[in-house]
């Protein structure tokens, strides 16, 4: 992917990465190419919404308009899992009153929403909550207290009403309503996923890294690429650290979705949170998406909120790879001009110094001999003068990933004969994705390498750049020397 076609220039590379999700407002081609100039790096399918026939379509639009622009960009298929909702109400909403009395029942043959029996598609919803147990219904916007429970009724009364429409979720304060990770849905939508040769599958509400395994299997049996996300949205994942370190180990990269994570654990203490889930991510050497309404009001408004631009700056700053929009693209009035804007707002945040040098894991040993090769380029990219530009030729994309772990103000340019892997490191913060097969290559192929990237006008003749590589046996992970050269 090149962030210059994108309408910038050498000195305002943006290193943080744009999620977008594609809805109605913008699954034409046209559009999907004004993302894409605009500065999208990763296009967010939601499988909550749509058909396997609207995604696919989808796809083949991005893979068009990306082709045309000579750039990469990654596809991550976003599986809805088993979010815990209400059924169908009768007229589609019903308006909710304080101290109104509600009854949730799992017995879809009394349900009456005259008399307040809603029904609940969550079977063990009855065995899952106590007398005294906070409710929030809709992302918190409705909360009920349960005075008690009956067999398969939740007999509750309203402490926060509103208008509840049909199918909105439920959510236990604190957590603890949790049904299987992987439905059937899933499992299904895991097959277009891999038959559709997705980069990155995002799975939902995962408390612990045994939830992962249905996705682990489907994938490795099927020998798909495509990569695990994890969206960490239960109290479960981060009630502890080690609950939170186990599943980002488990999974190749995380979300902090805020959504129903900040539901279940409250707004206040997200905030502390999110920043401490993209530090473990990064400590992990996984790359980590910061989402949910990060420029809501964009959905509706040409402009942000000054909140809004804090919030995407403050994850910026936080050092998240990527941040996400999704309503704002799907189905807002706006979705070229909030990437727009949010592209502007990264690089903001990306000029305070604390996004341009680190100390971070100066005085640490390793046992990864690539691990180490890309420490060690970046701490050239820090200390040593003249140096442009880090290139990393790489066959799966670990050492552009490792090497992107470390602040610096330096593009780094992961250079891979396979498409599938520039297509991944389309998501890496700092990270350019560009196609170059070493095995093809005839001439030197450091006057080639160095021929690219001054090519794309962003080398000049004298500057420096820093080069890892392996012994070009066509085999990943075996990157293991760093050679610095002259630009002629």
């Amino acid at each position: 992917m090149s962030l210059i076609s994108n309408g910038q220039n050498s000195s305002q590379l943006r290193r943080t990465k744009i999620v977008a999700t594609l809805g109605p407002a913008s699954n034409s081609s046209e559009v999907i190419g004004e993302l894409l100039d605009a500065g999208v790096d990763i296009f967010r399918l939601n499988f909550s919404h749509g058909s396997h026939e609207d995604h696919a379509s989808s796809i083949a639009k991005i893979r068009e308009e990306s082709s045309r622009r000579s750039s990469y960009v990654g596809i991550l298929g976003d599986l809805q899992g088993p979010k815990i909702r209400l059924g169908d109400i009768a007229g589609d909403a019903v308006c909710l009153e304080e101290d109104q009395p509600v009854v949730l029942t799992t017995d879809a043959e009394t349900v009456d929403t005259a008399s307040m029996r809603l029904h609940v598609t969550y079977s063990p919803l009855p065995d899952s909550v106590a007398a005294k147990d906070i409710l929030l219904l809709d992302d918190g916007r409705i909360r009920l207290i349960v005075k008690e429970v009956k067999d398969k009724d939740v007999h509750c009364s309203v402490i926060q009403g509103g208008e509840l429409k049909s199918r909105k979720g439920i959510n236990r304060l604190g957590g603890g309503l949790s049904a299987d990770a992987i439905t059937k849905k899933d499992l299904d939508d895991l097959q277009f996923i891999i038959k559709h040769d997705l980069d990155y599958v995002a799975v939902s509400f995962p408390c612990a890294p045994d939830d992962l395994l249905p996705v682990k299997n489907g994938l490795q049996a099927a020998k798909s690429q495509a990569k695990i996300i994890s969206k960490i949205e239960r109290a479960e994942a981060v009630a502890t650290n080690a609950a939170l370190d186990a599943l980002i180990n488990a999974s190749d990269g995380v979300m902090v979705a805020r959504g129903d994570l900040g539901v279940e654990i409250g707004d206040s203490e997200l905030i502390g949170v999110q920043k401490k889930i993209i530090q473990h991510a990064r400590n992990a050497n996984k790359p980590v998406i910061t989402a949910t309404q990060m420029m809501e009001s964009m959905i509706t408004e040409p402009v942000p909120t000054r909140a809004e631009v804090f919030d995407v700056a403050n994850a910026v700053l936080d050092g998240t790879d990527a941040v996400m929009l999704s309503a704002e693209t799907a189905t807002g009035a706006f979705p070229a001009k909030v990437v727009g804007v949010m592209a502007e707002t990264a690089l903001g945040g990306e000029r305070h110094p604390n996004t341009i040098f680190s100390n971070y894991r100066v005085d640490q040993t390793f046992d990864s001999i690539d691990e180490c090769i890309a420490m060690s380029t970046m701490y050239a990219a820090n200390h040593l003068e003249g140096l442009s530009a880090i290139v990393c030729l790489t066959e799966s994309g670990t050492t552009p990933l490792l090497a992107s772990r470390i602040n610096s103000s330096l593009p780094i340019y992961g250079m891979s004969r396979h498409k599938n892997t520039c297509q991944r490191m389309a998501l890496y913060r700092g990270v350019i994705p560009l196609h170059f097969d070493v095995t093809q290559c005839k001439g030197d192929i450091w006057q080639e390498v160095t021929k690219i990237i001054a090519e794309r006008g962003e080398l000049q003749s004298g500057q420096r750049i820093a080069i890892t590589c392996g012994d070009f046996a066509g085999e990943g992970g075996s990157t293991n020397s760093v050679k610095i050269i002259i630009c002629r």
